[in-house]
């Protein structure tokens, strides 16, 4: 268990003292959930950096990673170790990308632990090799919320240049899916969506300017080519990428290039995204393959269209944001359930009719009604089956039925949310 710093430990007593009031359950759970991931999940290194298990996964993803530690980043400027804890983070995030910027999650040391008998060009180094356009926009998040939260400009040294290189490089070449160096079949999945159809290329897509994600943030293969909510994720994060390139390394080149990709994948959602549905009137789809075909659902994973503020990417009173979030949050979604004690969504990842508190934490983060947050954040804490602890998804009418008790990115955006209604 890691040494937790005492302003985190502080933070824990403002926020279950300020909850307790209102939310006495939401308030009891808090403190274990928002540092489930530093105590059990942070391990430091000799060399600087900081491998961050998923919890029941001996492996380090990209994107789970980043959200996991994410909590504890606004509170990084009054700690030094919390800092150098955050700051090692991001130096093995910008290791990782350099040795394969396609792949999602990575061991600790190049042991070939993993899925090894994938069909795509693996290393020791990579755990699983699916390419998940989130899995490089997560990390540059993390970076600019560090840079925010701290001031510090010791984070950026020659390995995050080279991330930020390659992360844009990698997007420029998944815009043209046709030319992408990238293929990936699993020999014996267990799901179909475990492996990519056309011989390991993925579905047929157009271009768009957008950028192509083979698999979705649940790691399960996309059915169409451009991921709307990853695209809209990498607008939002090349911006951040455009201005570290510009003012930290003096690189004109780089931050043109990122701006430039900005602006093509903003074109594309636009002329490409967004359908006219006959109840909602006009939506985000979920993903889009530029010939015409879309995907309307969403899912509880992050990006997701229900995230769109939480990214960055519009504001929670957008028009068309507002009517993407009624379509996700009603029966329009396949992926939308009720039952007896919750109502929320889920995900094709898990068995149908399955809520994820995932996506209830997250539709508390993107709400502007104080009375919806409320509900949401007691829903939460009376579906843990009574283990205080935040599950990847569970059986609406028996929260008792749930899926991976030790999952560190739900904790901690669980605790995220608490924190924003404790701390609006």
């Amino acid at each position: 268990m890691n040494a937790v710093p005492t302003v985190l430990l502080d933070v824990a007593d403002q926020v279950r003292t300020l909850l307790a009031p209102r939310f006495p359950d939401a308030a009891a759970m808090f403190r274990q959930c928002f540092l489930n991931t530093l105590e059990t999940t942070v391990k430091r290194l000799p060399d600087g950096t900081t491998f961050v298990l998923t919890g029941d996964i001996p492996a380090m993803w990209l994107r789970d990673s980043a959200a996991q530690i994410e909590p504890y980043v606004r509170h990084a400027a009054a700690d030094d170790d919390l800092r150098a804890m955050v700051r090692g983070v991001i130096r093995r995030h910008a290791r990782y990308v350099a040795l394969d910027p396609y792949a999602n999650a990575f061991n600790e040391t190049p042991d070939g632990q993993g899925h090894q008998d994938d069909h795509t060009e693996l290393t020791p180094w990579v755990w699983e090799r699916k390419w998940e356009l989130d899995s490089l926009c997560h990390p540059l998040r993390l970076l600019h919320l560090y840079w925010t939260a701290t001031g510090d400009t010791e984070v950026f040294d020659e390995d995050v240049h080279r991330m930020l290189a390659v992360a844009v490089a990698t997007m420029r070449a998944e815009q043209h899916p046709d030319s992408s160096p990238y293929s990936f079949e699993r020999p014996h999945p267990e799901q179909p969506t475990d492996t990519l159809v056309n011989e390991g290329r993925g579905p047929a897509c157009g271009y768009t300017g957008m950028v192509r994600s083979a698999f979705r943030p649940s790691d399960d293969a996309c059915t169409h080519g451009f991921l709307v909510p990853a695209n809209m994720f990498a607008v939002a994060v090349l911006g951040h990428v455009a201005a570290f390139a510009r003012d930290f390394y003096a690189d004109q080149a780089l931050a043109d290039d990122a701006a430039a990709l900005r602006a093509q994948i903003e074109d594309g959602i636009r002329r490409y995204a967004i359908v006219d549905h006959p109840r909602h009137g006009p939506i985000y789809a979920y993903e889009t393959d530029g010939l015409g075909n879309h995907l309307l659902m969403d899912d509880a994973n992050v990006p997701s269209l229900l995230s769109i503020p939480y990214l960055g990417y519009r504001p929670a009173t957008d028009p068309t944001y507002r009517n993407t979030r009624a379509f996700v949050l009603s029966a329009g979604n396949p992926y939308y359930s009720e039952g007896r004690h919750a109502r929320g969504v889920g995900s094709p990842h898990t068995k149908p009719g399955q809520v994820w508190p995932m996506s209830l934490a997250m539709q508390g983060l993107t709400s502007t009604d104080a009375a919806e947050q409320a509900e949401l954040l007691t829903m939460l804490a009376a579906t843990t089956a009574g283990t205080g602890y935040i599950h990847e998804s569970f059986d609406p009418d028996d929260p008792g039925v749930f899926t991976r008790p030790w999952f560190g990115w739900a904790n901690s955006l669980y605790a995220q949310f608490a924190m924003e209604v404790a701390l609006p």
